[in-house]
């Protein structure tokens, strides 16, 4: 049985940083550490560093770092203990439940850990929508009361509120509420992923072909 602080080493020890992360957050290798948006501000380039040899984030532009338990805990906005115990029951970890009694957290079958991967997916996908969204918002915003709207402006301005409110649900709602947002977002989520890898794709060779000076997302 785990007692207390021990619960916090052992949910330490059996998630690697670099695993969870990348469950929420996309990241890519840069020598030895991976780098990508950082969750907790909004960024154009990625200043988000995760370390697996030291198991630990750090963000360059706003200043967070700690471990899994501390990134769980700043994510969802709930305490250190409570972060680990979330943890815990991914991994079964028998936890002490704060009335003197031991919790043993049941095995999760193979639905259950479907669900969970659906719905960091969807937080993770509607994430990077939102981070686009806000750079629409300001790249193409009127310059002149004589500017018409462009269509990726118009979308920023009603999507925005919407894809905010998911997001904060996914993070701070119950488990009706979260599932909520799976089951009816879940294929739009998946439509959202599909464009923006492929307004990804066309941007690069967009700019490999003229130099860096043309931008795809003037063409959707």
């Amino acid at each position: 049985m785990i007692y207390g602080e021990e619960i916090i080493e052992e949910v330490r020890s059996r998630n690697d940083i670099v695993d969870l992360i990348s469950t929420y957050v996309p990241l890519k290798k840069k020598g030895s550490s991976y780098f990508g948006l950082c969750p907790f501000h909004n960024e154009k380039s990625p200043s988000f560093s995760v370390s697996r040899d030291k198991q630990m984030y750090y963000c360059f532009g706003c200043g967070a770092t700690g471990d899994v338990i501390d990134f769980v805990s700043r994510l969802r906005g709930i305490g250190s203990k409570e972060a680990a115990i979330l943890l815990a029951q991914d991994f079964a970890i028998p936890y002490e439940d704060g009335t003197g009694k031991m919790s043993k957290p049941r095995q999760q079958n193979t639905d259950e850990q479907n669900y969970q991967h659906m719905e960091r997916y969807c937080f993770r996908v509607l994430l990077d929508y939102y981070r686009l969204l806000c750079r629409w918002k300001e790249d193409y915003a009127p310059q002149t009361p004589e500017d018409g709207y462009h269509p990726h402006f118009v979308e920023a301005l009603q999507k925005l509120s919407l894809i905010a409110y998911l997001l904060d649900e996914l993070l701070g709602g119950d488990m009706q509420a979260r599932a909520s947002v799976v089951i009816e977002y879940g294929e739009e989520v998946r439509k959202l992923e599909q464009r923006m890898a492929e307004l990804a794709a066309a941007d690069e060779a967009a700019a490999q072909n003229s130099g860096g000076q043309y931008s795809a997302a003037d063409e959707h």
